[in-house]
C-alpha cells in the first residue's frame, strides 16, 4: 500500500510528509535530509536574514529531489527582494505563512515554482485560493511557534471542505508520528507538515540541550502566549501568539504580561543574552505539543520512514478489518 495522494503528485515526491520553514533550525541539512528521503524539505526563510538565506540557498544547488523555501509573509513584506534569492535556488514551491500572499504570488508563479500557503481559519484559506495558493496548510493550534486558536481537528477538516478538491491540503499542528498522518488522510487532508518532529533530529540546527529538552517534555508541558515575543521585543500581528516549552521564565511572567510589558527593556536584555548563551531556562524552545510524542533524536531520513510506514501499516489494517467486517 503507498500512501499516493493529490499532495504528493502535485509536490513530485514519494511520501506525504513536508518538514516546516522553521527560522533558522531548518537549514539546507535538514531540507536536503527530507527531500532526500522521500519527503519535502522546507528551508526556514523566517524574518529574513539575507547572508544566511544566501548561504542556505547555495548549499542547496544541484538537490536533485524538490524542496521549498518559507517565509513569514508579514516579515517579507519589508524585504520583498529576499523573494528574488529564494527564487534564484529553484524551489519546487514557496510557502508563505501569517499574512496576505497576494502581492508575491505572481512573481513566484512566474518562476516557476509552486505556492504554499500555511492559514489557521476559513477567511485565510478563501484569501489563500483567490490569491492563487496551490497547496494549503491547515495549522492548528497544537503547532509548536506561532499559531493561533483553533484546533487541528476543527481546522483540518473545514479548510478541506472549503478547498473542496481544488488544491491539495497537508494537516499541521499536534502531529509526529504515523498515527497523526494516518488520522489526518482520514480527515481528508492529503498529508502532513511537522515541525516539532524535525526539530529534534539529528540535522535540524537547533541546539543540541533544546532537542534533549523536546525529547523530555511531555504533552502538556508547553503553553501558547506572547510571553516569548515581548522577551525578545518582537510582538506579532493579531491573532498570531507563539508556542513553546514552559521553563522558569514562562512560569514566571505567565499572567503577568502587562507586567512584562512595563518592563520590556531590561527583561529583553536578559533574554537575549540567554538565548545567546544557550541557557533554555530563561530562552524559549519553540515546540509545539507533539512533544509528549518524540522521545528520540534520529536522523530525519528515519523519521521519514517511520512515519510513512507506520501510517501505511494503519491503514492496510482498518482496510482489511474493513473487507472481513463486510465479508
Amino acid at each position: 500500500m503507498s500512501l499516493r495522494t493529490p499532495l504528493t503528485a502535485k509536490l513530485g515526491i514519494i511520501h506525504p510528509i513536508l518538514s516546516a520553514p522553521m527560522d533558522l533550525i531548518a537549514d539546507a541539512r535538514l531540507v536536503r535530509a527530507v527531500s532526500g528521503a522521500g519527503g519535502f524539505g522546507i528551508l526556514g526563510g523566517g524574518y529574513g536574514d539575507r547572508s544566511w538565506l544566501a548561504q542556505e540557498t547555495a548549499k542547496l544547488s544541484g538537490l536533485p529531489a524538490p524542496f521549498g523555501i518559507g517565509f513569514i509573509t508579514w516579515s517579507l513584506a519589508k524585504q520583498p527582494d529576499l523573494l528574488d534569492i529564494a527564487l534564484a535556488a529553484k524551489p519546487a514551491a514557496i510557502m508563505l505563512s501569517f499574512g496576505d500572499p497576494a502581492s508575491f504570488a505572481s512573481a513566484i508563479k512566474a518562476a516557476g515554482a509552486l505556492l504554499i500557503c500555511q492559514v489557521q481559519d476559513e477567511a485565510m484559506a478563501a484569501q489563500a485560493i483567490a490569491a492563487g495558493a496551490d497547496i494549503l496548510i491547515a495549522q492548528g493550534t497544537e503547532a509548536g511557534g506561532h499559531g493561533a486558536s483553533r484546533t487541528t481537528l476543527d481546522i483540518v477538516p473545514a479548510v478541506v471542505d472549503l478547498a473542496a478538491g481544488r488544491v491539495p491540503v497537508a494537516a499541521a499542528g499536534g502531529l509526529a508520528d504515523g498515527h497523526g498522518l494516518a488520522a489526518m488522510l482520514t480527515l481528508g487532508a492529503d498529508g502532513v507538515l511537522l515541525g516539532t518532529r524535525f526539530y529534534a533530529s539529528q540535522e535540524a540546527a537547533g541546539a543540541e540541550e533544546a532537542k534533549r529538552r523536546i525529547c523530555a517534555a511531555k504533552s502538556g508541558e508547553t503553553v501558547r502566549g506572547i510571553i516569548f515575543d515581548l522577551s525578545r521585543n518582537n510582538v506579532w500581528p493579531a491573532p498570531f501568539t507563539g508556542r513553546c516549552l514552559i521553563n522558569n521564565h514562562a512560569r514566571r511572567w505567565l499572567g503577568r504580561e502587562l507586567e512584562l510589558l512595563q518592563r520590556v527593556n531590561s527583561v529583553s536584555a536578559d533574554y537575549m543574552k540567554a538565548r545567546a548563551e544557550g541557557d533554555f531556562d530563561v530562552a524559549a524552545v519553540i515546540a509545539g505539543e507533539a512533544v509528549g510524542l518524540i522521545h528520540d533524536i534520529p536522523p530525519a531520513a528515519d523519521i521519514v520512514a517511520r512515519i510513512a510506514t507506520e501510517a501505511e501499516q494503519i491503514l492496510h489494517g482498518r482496510s482489511n478489518s474493513s473487507r472481513a467486517a463486510a465479508e
